[in-house]
């Protein structure tokens, strides 16, 4: 399945997963955004984590994404993005 597919088809569901995670503001960037997605794809997704937020949140929401969806997740937050894009990627992504 493509990510995009996937994505429409369960926003309500990210949603809830990353906020049952301890984090905010779940965003698509990447292929998935341009429509140049492929079955290969992953989906690219941009959280704010709150205070308190751990690795062990950040990767539980990976995990449920990927049972949920099927396709691969790359998850990341505004700080984890290199400096050279980041103003970038927080520009362009769009909100699931």
């Amino acid at each position: 399945m493509r990510p995009s597919t996937a994505l429409s088809t369960h926003r309500e569901a990210i949603r809830r997963i990353v906020a049952a995670h301890r984090a905010t503001n779940p965003r698509v960037f990447g292929s998935v955004l341009y429509g140049a997605d492929t079955e290969g794809s992953d989906l690219d997704l941009l959280v704010d984590p709150l205070e308190g937020t751990t690795l062990f949140d950040l990767g539980g929401i990976v995990y449920e994404l990927e049972q949920l969806l099927g396709v691969p997740i790359d998850l990341l937050t505004p700080k984890a993005i290199s400096r050279h894009f980041r103003d970038d990627v927080i520009a362009q992504a769009q909100p699931v």
